[in-house]
């Protein structure tokens, strides 16, 4: 981020960014590191570097991830082929023992080795692990597809409180023994909702709310919670758009005060919205009122 500018120039930004590192240390942010926002290796290896960053100036920071397009490859060297309803994988019981295979093993762990192999203290797990997601069936046309009953938020508590990086895959399970495939944008606003998150960031393939969606030029910076639900009377915020943004606001309701949905492919771009006046992709407020 640095390169190209004079000692000089690099330390007049370092100095800039002060303000935000006072305001940020020891607050929680969580961070939503989507599927469709990993493919490229290069940025992957920077949104690591920037997650160390924000943990070695003093951020607690938990990273809760998902992994569809290695889910639906897994899937497709095992001969079976991906369906959606509704924008949701339907998930039989061989889908979701694919779905715990992939997420909590293959991309969770090569997210922690990541974070370790840069500096970072990590730990990886599922929500399972203490049943830190208990969920129940959403929709019996979906098979093993979560809703989420309650959070059991004590592990990721304790990892933070000791130093760690908590790194999430989204299982989630219940008490007959039963695994579920979890919406990762649900599960990221119930997660950072316990926390009482100071931020939860949507890492996504989008720039943010757009008010012509062929348009990044039309990125609406900032909305409060009701400016969102005029936007979706207004048709701006529509098809995938709105259950991301219902989480965002779920999020907000239940305490965090900023959530932001930004371009994951964009390089730095959490350090961007995190210590810069500039920011990154779209800030969804609580109302004034709810302040």
């Amino acid at each position: 981020m640095l390169n190209g500018l004079s000692n000089a120039d690099r330390a007049e930004v370092l100095t800039q960014a002060l303000p935000y590192i006072k305001q940020y240390n020891g607050k929680t942010v969580v961070i939503k590191y989507g599927g469709n926002a990993m493919v490229n290796e290069t940025l992957k290896l920077q949104v690591m570097e920037d997650i160390v960053l924000l943990w070695l100036i003093g951020v607690k920071v938990v990273l809760i991830h998902g992994g569809g397009p290695e889910i639906s490859e897994m899937m497709q060297r095992l001969g079976k082929q991906p369906e959606f309803i509704d924008g949701l994988r339907v998930t039989d019981k061989e889908t979701v023992d694919i779905v715990q295979m992939v997420l909590a093993g293959k991309v969770n762990k090569t997210l922690v080795n990541l974070l370790e192999n840069r500096g970072g203290r990590a730990v990886g797990l599922s929500g399972i692990d203490g049943h830190l997601i208990e969920a129940r069936v959403k929709d019996a046309r979906l098979g093993y597809v979560g809703e989420i009953t309650a959070v059991h938020i004590g592990p990721v508590r304790d990892l933070l409180e000791r130093g760690y990086i908590p790194v999430i895959s989204t299982i989630g399970c219940d008490r007959e023994g039963n695994t579920y495939n979890i919406n990762g944008d649900t599960a990221a606003a119930r997660i950072a909702g316990a926390l009482g998150a100071e931020r939860l960031i949507m890492m996504t393939d989008i720039a943010g709310i757009l008010r012509d969606r062929s348009d990044v030029n039309t990125l609406i910076p900032e909305i409060t919670v009701s400016e969102a639900a005029e936007l979706r009377r207004s048709g701006i915020i529509s098809g995938g758009m709105i259950p991301k943004v219902e989480c965002c606001i779920d999020a907000i309701r239940q305490g965090v005060r900023h959530v932001i949905i930004m371009d994951g492919r964009v390089p730095h771009s959490i350090l961007m919205e995190l210590l810069t006046d500039e920011g990154a992709g779209t800030m969804v407020s609580g109302d004034p009122e709810q302040k």
